[in-house]
């Protein structure tokens, strides 16, 4: 199959690069760079080392004996989103391309009002180069579970019945976002949904839990082939700055009470669900929703993973929540359901104790980058707009 990958620089795009050409897939990637930019803005680096794109070609040459076609370009360009898919004419399509972080867009207005548009605006030039070029491709569009919030129900996968004044109706579930960030990708997720509607595209939405890992086993032991790592208050989730303070003997800082749910899948898992759903596509004309995670934690029980694991390979580890920047419920009912993928074949491979041993393992060898970086692991960035570090609540 050709996939055409939109991200390819980034942490999942990457490494879906490498593990569909294993598999036999002609893959083409797109990025403009700006993952690492944006990590750079905000005073920190990725924890892996992230050679420059012609190292990582070559590499990627060397390890799967086929090329990586590969163009440089803005997804807000509608010129050059055109010529790609006129010259790869892509069978389906993984968008990835998209600024992927909550604090990052709640900066100050400029850097919501930039999220906003280069997520929507990216996301409207590919569905209309696919109507125009490849109409029968398959869209796998990168989603987020942060879209449906925390509602007191459970969530199904995107859409719901519903009985009102004695009328039935399969409806959209709601959408309750929480940032500038999320909210574009409600829109997205609204934009894609229409598309297929009006054109008879296909599609489908990965409402994605936390993707934690460090590697799959398609990137061997060539440190050329490492996908980033960020473990910043904008860019590292939760678990990746939890690991990352371990390393460095730096307290784990649950935000606020610690008590806040998310779904979590590991990445060679989040790999296996990307392919399984390239590789399975809907009907023309069809939107479709997965909710892509594993398991279900709170913060602190992730906290308490990632001590227990530390501790027994010789770490010294303590735990001290802080303030919460963000405005969102610490304390809240989360029963998202996830069954399309399991039905398709979905097995998941490994358990989060064992991945965060390799994760530990990986990161201690880049202990300095870390260190170097260490400032960056403490939130300034605050939902109510003020700038100021977070204390410790005890």
């Amino acid at each position: 199959m050709r996939v055409l990958i939109a991200g390819v620089d980034g942490y999942l795009g990457w490494s879906l690069a490498m593990y569909l050409a294993a598999r036999g897939h002609e893959v083409y990637g797109l990025d403009n760079y700006m993952r690492r930019d944006w990590v750079a803005e905000v005073g920190s680096q990725s924890a892996t080392p992230i050679r420059r794109m012609t190292e990582r070609l070559e590499a990627f040459r060397d390890r799967f004996g086929t090329n990586l076609n590969f163009r440089r370009g803005d997804l807000r360009d509608y010129n050059f989103v055109w010529n790609v898919f006129r010259t790869f004419e892509p069978e389906a399509v993984v968008h990835l391309a998209e600024m992927p972080s909550a604090p990052y867009s709640m900066m100050d207005v400029h850097h919501a009002v930039f999220t906003q548009t280069n997520n929507i605006v990216g996301t409207l030039h590919i569905l209309h180069a696919m109507r125009d070029i490849c109409p029968d491709a398959h869209l796998v569009k990168l989603g987020t579970m942060g879209e449906y919030g925390t509602p007191e129900i459970d969530i199904p996968e995107g859409f719901f019945t519903i009985e009102f004044r004695g009328r039935k109706a399969t409806l959209p579930f709601p959408r309750q976002a929480s940032s500038w960030y999320h909210q574009s990708k409600v829109h997205d997720s609204h934009n894609v949904m229409m598309a297929c509607q009006l054109w008879g595209l296909r599609s489908t939405d990965i409402m994605q839990g936390v993707v934690y890992g460090t590697r799959i086993d398609e990137m061997g032991d060539d440190e050329r082939l490492f996908t980033r790592f960020d473990f910043d208050q904008c860019f590292g989730t939760a678990i990746n700055r939890f690991c990352a303070q371990a390393v460095i003997g730096h307290p784990l800082s649950p935000y606020g009470k610690g008590h806040q749910k998310r779904g979590f899948l590991p990445l060679r898992d989040s790999m296996q669900c990307l392919t399984i759903a390239l590789e399975n596509p809907p009907a023309k004309g069809e939107y479709r929703v997965f909710n892509q995670f594993e398991e279900v934690y709170d913060l602190t029980e992730v906290a308490l993973k990632v001590k227990k694991v530390a501790e027994n390979m010789g770490l010294h580890v303590t735990i001290r929540n802080t303030e919460n920047p963000r405005m969102e419920l610490e304390e809240h009912y989360y029963n998202p359901d996830h069954q399309k993928l399991l039905e398709l074949g979905y097995k998941p491979t490994h358990n989060m104790e064992r991945e965060l041993e390799i994760m530990l393992t990986d990161l201690l060898k880049y202990k300095h980058r870390i260190e170097a970086r260490r400032y960056a692991l403490i939130p300034d960035i605050r939902w109510d707009g003020t700038r100021k570090k977070v204390r410790f609540l005890d």
